[in-house]
């Protein structure tokens, strides 16, 4: 991941409701959970979990797929697991005695 592309997504994950949503998400797996179960969850309106996933669709951190009438949002984990790379790619200077966040 490039810097550029590492500050766009953390532009869209500098929000509180949009942490929650991700960290919904994560807990629900390759499954996803539909729209209302995320507002739900979230403690939020439809309205307004809408808008988050909106801007979360738009970084590229979740997809929406349509199941019937509903919209299923999963994480894309590996585009987040890019983004958790780029930040330790160069993690404590590769100091085997200072790598206790990433042993």
């Amino acid at each position: 991941m490039r810097e550029e592309e590492a500050a766009a997504v953390f532009q869209a994950l500098s929000n509180a409701d949009r942490l929650r949503v991700i960290r919904i998400l994560v807990a629900a797996g390759p499954e996803g959970l539909g729209a209302t179960e995320i507002a739900e969850k979230m403690g939020a309106s439809p309205s307004r979990a809408s808008f988050h996933l909106a801007g979360l669709t738009e970084a590229g951190l979740i997809q929406r797929q349509r199941q019937s009438r509903s919209l299923i949002y999963t994480v894309d984990f590996v585009r987040l697991g890019g983004l958790v790379r780029f930040l330790l790619e160069d993690c404590c200077n590769n100091s085997l005695e200072l790598r206790a966040c990433c042993s």
